[in-house]
């Protein structure tokens, strides 16, 4: 099979195009960024920016579709969320369709069930933020709404939520962990004790790949994903500035202050030219403050899925690295 993948210059996408190949599967990608590295793997490298490219050309010859392309951040104007993550999944989906796509995957985000408080054993059958935390949150469910439906016979469509991805070329979690540990000093809220999972990369790729060949079964389906091992914010920084040989001092820092500070931030800092991203967002916070853990038994059911690596491991392996 001949598929395309979106978002292949980031650190997901990069991952699964090698995984494609090694599969056997010949691979058209495209991203905005160069594209060498993914030639070199055996890919054909299409560089383009989805809100403005031409999609047909993309799709065409094309039996299946990874969409991983998205504006993932705590921050950003809501225009530029709603064109990359909503319109663009909106027009990938019919051009797909137009071009006789079989099957439609797409790289969803836990962050559509973000809360300010805990949430233990999250099951798909959960409803997702009635008020999403950020834009990202938001127009990702929206996009995942689309996404399952346009699923039909003709063209089956299965939305993942991968939490926390940990890899080589990750550039949005673990670098701003790694960040603060270098400085020495690690804000904790509710005394570090939110519970996090990590899932490494190379899960979930795999997890990408068997959710592609069971989708004309399970066409509709959203499936958590995650590396299936809680660990407290507290214990994880430990075990990174461990693993980099660093000293860290920990803050405890009271939840409601620091909310009326990052309130405070965002209104501030979309008010200046550029709305530069403030220090601390109300998502960001929330994400350290409070547990987000995952029940996979869906997971299991429909695409067989058990994670494989150790994503706390790998995590501080890459620290060590830094």
């Amino acid at each position: 099979m001949k598929v395309l993948v979106t978002g292949a210059t980031g650190g997901l996408g990069k991952a699964l195009v090698a995984g494609l190949i090694a599969a056997g599967y010949a691979v058209r990608a495209t991203g905005r960024r160069d594209g060498q590295a993914l030639r070199d793997m055996g890919a054909d490298y299409i560089q383009a920016d989805l809100t403005e490219a031409a999609l047909n050309p993309l799709v065409s010859g094309i039996d299946g579709v990874f969409h991983a392309a998205a504006l993932s951040s705590p921050w950003g104007r809501d225009r530029d969320f709603q064109a990359i993550n909503v319109d663009v999944t909106r027009n990938l989906l019919a051009a797909a369709r137009r071009a006789g796509c079989r099957r439609f995957i797409f790289v969803s985000s836990p962050s559509v069930y973000a809360r300010e408080r805990d949430q233990l054993e999250l099951r798909e059958s959960d409803p997702i933020a009635e008020r999403p935390l950020n834009a990202y949150a938001r127009t990702k469910g929206e996009a995942e709404g689309l996404v399952r439906a346009a699923s039909d016979a003709g063209m089956a469509c299965v939305a993942l939520r991968p939490r926390a991805i940990i890899g080589p070329d990750d550039d949005v979690l673990l670098p701003r962990f790694l960040r603060l540990i270098k400085k020495g000093r690690f804000p904790l809220v509710h005394g570090g004790r939110a519970l996090v999972e990590l899932t490494d990369v190379r899960d979930v790729v795999r997890a990408l790949i068997a959710a592609y060949m069971r989708a004309p079964e399970i066409g509709g389906a959203v499936i958590n994903i995650s590396g299936g091992q809680a660990v407290s914010v507290r214990a994880l920084i430990g075990e990174l500035a461990d693993a980099m040989g660093r000293q860290v001092r920990f803050l405890p820092m009271p939840y409601g202050a620091l909310r009326v500070i990052a309130s405070s931030n965002e209104t501030v800092c979309g008010l200046l030219p550029g709305r530069p991203e403030p220090a601390l967002t109300v998502y960001t916070l929330s994400a350290l403050a409070f547990s987000q853990t995952f029940d996979m038994s869906l997971a299991r059911e429909l695409i067989d899925y058990k994670p494989q690596y150790d994503a706390v491991k790998a995590a501080c392996e890459l620290g060590r690295r830094s």
